[in-house]
């Protein structure tokens, strides 16, 4: 399931393709473009060059000379250049291709395409997305606004951090190992966490994030081995708890996180 680290490596590929000139689009799913009509889509890119790439949690932006064009990965989308990719094949999703999956692409004068392959279309693509919509990315938030966004909330401090419009980017598995090497339980209400707490969630949080991208993805984690109903702690052996939190699975070890 594509989170934030998927979307960085998305983003990294997708800048191979910075400087081509757009010959043709790829969009046979009008439910695939969100709020536009896929002609419109078309019209506005053909033609276009790409001249950048950004990411903001889980959204990746493609810039070039007329609109930014917004891609959205869902459960299981890939993002390919030239038919490859950083991630061959997602946790909890098929290890198949099949072109019927091909929701979305942008084929380039000279050669060369970008495509995105969505076996579950639960991704989606946009003109000039509203960024704005999402917290701050969790690759970069900083201290201060990682303690305002769990003040005064009530919420479980595992819903309060996958909540897209307060933090950007963090999905199930990476907030399970976060808060697993922070030594804190996901159900605990946002608001209770002393500062001493935050200041161990922001600095277990980057170390994660940067630790899982080095290693390719979310699902390598420390504590993704044993997410099932006979998973220990690999810390402690203990075993784990598994709850849903913020309507999420989610595991947790039930003696060092509190």
């Amino acid at each position: 399931m594509p989170e934030l680290i998927e979307v960085e490596l998305y983003r990294r590929v997708a800048e191979r393709a910075v400087g081509r000139r757009i010959a043709a689009v790829h969009a046979p799913d009008a439910w695939f473009c969100k709020g536009v009509e896929p002609e419109v889509v078309t019209a506005a890119l053909a033609g276009r060059t790409l001249t950048g790439t950004r990411r903001r949690g889980k959204l990746l932006m493609v810039d070039t000379d007329g609109p930014v064009l917004g891609l959205r990965f869902g459960m299981a989308g890939r993002l390919l250049v030239d038919g490859a990719g950083p991630i061959e094949r997602l946790e909890y999703s098929t290890g198949r291709d099949d072109p019927v999956w091909h929701r979305f692409g942008l084929r380039f004068e000279g050669g060369g395409d970008l495509t995105v392959v969505d076996p579950r279309r639960l991704g989606g693509v946009e003109l000039e997305p509203d960024e704005e919509r999402l917290g701050p990315d969790a690759a970069t938030v900083g201290r201060a606004a990682l303690r305002d966004l769990l003040a005064r909330s009530q919420a479980p401090l595992k819903a309060r951090l996958m909540d897209q419009a307060r933090l950007a980017g963090v999905g199930n598995l990476i907030c399970d190992e976060a808060l697993w090497r922070a030594g804190l339980d996901p159900a605990r209400p946002a608001t209770s966490l002393e500062p001493r707490e935050v200041t161990r969630l922001h600095r277990h949080l980057a170390a994660t994030i940067a630790l899982l991208t080095e290693r390719g993805g979310a699902h390598t984690g420390d504590l993704q081995i044993q997410r099932s109903r006979d998973g220990r702690c690999p810390r402690c052996h203990r075993p784990l708890d598994r709850r849903t939190v913020g309507g999420r699975t989610t595991y947790s070890c039930p003696r060092h996180q509190t």
